[in-house]
């Protein structure tokens, strides 16, 4: 009996049952026969790989992955494309075949995890984005089912599909109003749309800790925009607030890491680490240890106790009324205390003077260009430090805000910080081909992009008011505010056919071409109609088609008749009545019977 070989991509990996499916690709099972190993094949769904946008993601995951080798990553063996049957390129990325779960699977299962053990997990992922950080790669989408666990109990991070280079100026979160990444575990960088670095994966490290430790993400909304929103305004809770049995120390290193600005996170995966490592040892951890509940009560608790006591002295720490040292008459307490007041309203008018420096109020600059606001500071005896930060709002070159605030008191010849714009920030166009136009339009045109927008509309196969094009491009790093111009092309659905019957060919094909569409001349020679007329076309005229279709236009090929022959002018034969053997010819008049012989030439009267 013939068996069938089985069809092998590359000619050398045999596809085999489904492992997973996402959003932009799927996961088999595979083999090796040149090798003779188990591997996992990720291929671009069909219906986006003619898409080259994703096609750019697909292989930018490929590259990442690709150069790294680390044993808490999921290796990268090898990577091509394969042509499908309508000729689309088809890419896919063969991987290490890792057997177990992810931990999306483990906590939908509800089981707890235990702390340490959530810890020792996390651990591992710092571990392996450490080393990816180190080499140049920013995860950017660090969440439980992106992170694998082997029967050992070993952790494996996978899928850098939306990875990017540290050293990227584009290296921006957002892809369409939605996002890039998984909103629950944003950083509130990459919600607002803004550059990214290696802290914006602690932040979404932080989420996944978070998760394995209560059994939910920090934040959780009916939207992924809700969610977003929450990650940059919004605090989360501590998680010893879902879990009562969970540490300070953990509640500590959890907030740190969720920290909004990323001057206050971690600033590093391994000091993260480290801190995670601390606890387990048992030591102190660098985080700030929040008090608890029962700490701060208690804590109120001795503020109390130290006040004046008012109970039995015998059980205080006062003396009896029996036992009382010796002490100052009231009078002289009360003398003494009226001299130190007096010596310290005397201090505090001359000292300053005397042995301090001068102080002056902080004017006010905020509003005011770089130069005139150093101008006021300079007539306050004060000197100025520039601090550059974008702003929607406020122009390039004008002060934002300024450190100390305007009236507080400052040491002559100390410094004021001031801020000053260097104007809108740049963000990430976002991804908006295949919206409607008005979506697309209040998207870019609302707060944070505030995009001058232009329409151009064309015809298509995609519905009326679809957006089939953007310029600039998403992922495009691009400044935000009106003077930044986005130009959608937006679909206006198929167009009409136009009458052309009766028309020259020329006249035809320009007003076909001119409709969007494709003409194609077919002779007709059994017709009446002048050479080179169109004497049909199909489809008839007013028939919707799309961009580029086939209009076919029949074209009369029949030849001009010849011009007839002149025959000659017929010659009557009229007798001379003076002489009559001298014959005169006469020619006929128009409407007369000829009365010559058609057969004598035209010069020759016929003989009587």
């Amino acid at each position: 009996m013939n068996t069938q070989e089985p069809a092998l991509l590359a000619g050398r990996y045999e596809v085999a049952e489904l492992l997973g499916r996402g959003g932009m690709a799927e996961v088999r099972k595979g083999t090796d026969h040149r090798l003779g190993r188990v591997v996992a094949i990720k291929r671009l769904r069909m219906d986006l790989a003619s898409d080259a946008t994703f096609q750019a993601r697909f292989r930018r995951e490929a590259q990442s992955s690709a150069k790294l080798n680390h044993p808490a990553i999921v290796s990268v063996y090898d990577t091509g494309e394969e042509k499908s049957d309508d000729g689309v390129a088809q890419p896919y990325i063969v991987m290490e075949h890792v057997a177990g779960r992810t931990l999306r699977d483990v906590l939908r299962e509800g089981r707890k995890i235990l702390p340490e053990r959530a810890l020792e997990i996390s651990s591992d992922v710092l571990n392996a984005l450490d080393y990816s950080h180190r080499n140049g790669i920013i995860h950017r989408d660090i969440k439980p089912g992106n992170v694998m666990l082997t029967p050992a109990g070993d952790v494996k991070v996978m899928d850098f599909g939306i990875a990017r280079a540290l050293n990227d100026a584009q290296s921006t979160m957002t892809q369409t109003a939605a996002v890039v990444g998984t909103a629950q575990y944003l950083s509130p960088e990459q919600a607002r749309g803004e550059q990214v670095d290696s802290r914006s994966d602690v932040y979404s490290a932080g989420c996944l800790l978070y998760e394995l430790l209560t059994g939910r993400p920090p934040f959780v909304g009916d939207s992924p925009v809700s969610v977003a929103y929450q990650h940059v305004r919004e605090q989360a809770q501590p998680p010893s607030a879902h879990d009562p049995t969970l540490t300070r120390e953990i509640d500590a290193i959890v907030m740190k890491s969720l920290a909004k600005r990323v001057e206050d996170r971690y600033q590093s995966a391994q000091e993260m680490r480290t801190d995670i490592e601390r606890y387990l040892a048992g030591r102190p951890v660098q985080a700030v240890v929040p008090p608890s509940f029962d700490q701060t009560q208690v804590a109120q608790n001795r503020a109390v106790a130290a006040g004046p006591y008012s109970g039995d002295p015998t059980t205080g720490g006062y003396y009896p009324q029996d036992d009382r040292p010796a002490g100052p008459r009231p009078w002289v307490l009360v003398l003494l205390g009226l001299i130190i007041i007096g010596l310290i309203a005397v201090g505090a008018y001359f000292l300053p003077t005397a042995l301090g420096p001068q102080t002056t109020p902080t004017p006010d600059v905020a509003g005011l260009t770089q130069e005139k606001a150093m101008i006021e500071l300079s007539a306050a005896k004060l000197k100025g430090q520039i601090k550059q930060e974008p702003s929607d709002t406020v122009a390039v070159g004008v002060v934002i805000s300024q450190n100390p605030p305007a009236g507080q008191e400052a040491e002559e010849g100390s410094t004021v910080t001031l801020t000053v714009s260097t104007g809108p920030p740049n963000r990430e166009m976002p991804n908006v081909v295949g919206s409607p136009q008005k979506t697309a339009k209040e998207l870019l045109e609302g707060d944070p992009y505030k995009f001058t927008v232009k329409i151009k509309t064309v015809a298509s196969d995609e519905d009326k008011g679809t957006v089939i094009k953007s310029d600039p491009v998403d992922g495009q790093s691009v400044t935000t505010g009106s003077s930044t111009v986005v130009t959608l092309t937006v679909a206006k659905g198929p167009k009409s056919v136009p009458d052309v019957v009766g028309k020259t060919v020329a006249e035809a094909e320009e007003l076909i071409r001119n409709a969007g569409f494709t003409p194609v001349r077919k002779d007709e020679p059994n017709t009446d109609k002048p050479k080179d007329t169109v004497v049909e076309q199909t489809p008839r005229k007013g028939t919707e088609l799309a961009k580029d279709s086939d209009v076919i236009i029949f074209v009369s090929t029949k030849e001009e008749s010849s011009t007839p022959p002149t025959l000659p002018s017929c010659q009557t034969i009229v007798p001379n009545p003076d002489d009559p053997a001298a014959p005169t010819t006469q020619t006929a008049e128009p409407g007369d019977p000829p009365t010559c012989d058609p057969a004598l030439p035209p010069s020759e009267p016929a003989a009587p």
